[in-house]
């Protein structure tokens, strides 16, 4: 078989499951694992499909929503180290609610990964399409009004969807932090996002570093109402320490080649390599 057509029919296969391991690859394709190695790693080069450890997961979704397809160059090393030092936070069993956005849409990629049963409450139709096709994720879809560049879904039926609901870790973006607290710039992103914070026992925001000391137009909620923060270990020592004085749990995502660094109390996401394929949206909502 052709390099050209074998590739083509991988990149079919994992389009078409959303998610495949490298050993249902191999079968397939009746290759050896080396190959599906290497043409994983081309197709990750392109763009069409995200290396994983074990397999690889179909990324195209994503380009239909115009947001996500506009902002594709900023942090993206970073987003990526920042969803699986998130990811690893979750643990088998859990039920999770992720927010919309791009970084939230890496925690969803490398939570596929690691192969564990859970259950994924979110509002976010890309990240819905891709948990979707996994057969181990349990997948709960919010509903409402769906904001167009972004395929979220946001408003009063949202929020009243969400009111019977309870998870373990809450789990969303920021626009910006700021010393009395986490920012974004949708006014009704605001409004559902604080509801998605009454539904976890535990709110986790993962951030990366442009988002320190950035101002948004509407305030979420203070430093003393999250319980973790996930960021990469760009962001400055004295924004961590800022986060840890009010009582945050810092989890410091490392890059290839660096360390990571571990906030009082928790447990360090450090050496993670990764690159991320897009950056969050909600800042331009």
């Amino acid at each position: 078989m052709l390099p050209e057509t074998r590739r083509r029919r991988l990149r079919e296969l994992i389009t078409k499951q959303g998610y495949a391991t490298l050993d249902e690859l191999v079968k397939a394709l009746n290759v050896s694992e080396s190959t599906v190695r290497r043409d994983l790693e081309t197709l990750d080069l392109t763009g069409a499909v995200k290396r994983t450890h074990g397999g690889a997961v179909y990324s195209g979704e994503v380009r239909a929503l115009p947001a996500f397809d506009e902002r594709t160059h900023t942090a993206m090393a970073e987003k990526r180290a920042i969803g699986e030092a998130t990811a690893a936070l979750i643990e088998d069993g859990d039920t999770v609610l992720l927010d919309g956005g791009t970084t939230t849409l890496e925690v969803a990629r490398a939570l596929l990964a690691r192969e564990i049963h859970v259950q994924v409450v979110t509002n976010s139709l890309p990240i819905a399409q891709l948990v979707a096709a996994s057969h181990q994720t349990d997948l709960i879809l919010i509903g409402g009004y769906v904001y167009p560049r972004t395929g979220v879904a946001l408003g009063p039926l949202a929020i009243a969807m969400m009111q019977g609901i309870r998870v373990r870790k809450a789990i969303l973006g920021a626009g910006g932090i700021m010393a009395d607290g986490v920012y974004n710039s949708n006014l009704l992103l605001v409004e559902t996002e604080r509801q998605m914070m009454a539904c976890g026992q535990e709110v986790v925001i993962a951030a990366d570093w442009t988002k320190f000391g950035r101002l948004a137009l509407a305030r979420l909620c203070g430093l003393d109402e999250v319980t973790r923060l996930v960021c990469d270990d760009r962001t400055p020592e004295a924004q961590r320490a800022m986060l840890e004085a009010a009582g945050v749990i810092v989890h410091t995502a490392g890059l290839e080649g660096r360390n990571g660094h571990d906030g009082p109390g928790g447990k360090a996401a450090a050496g993670l390599p990764g690159k991320a394929t897009e950056t969050d949206e909600r800042t331009e909502a």
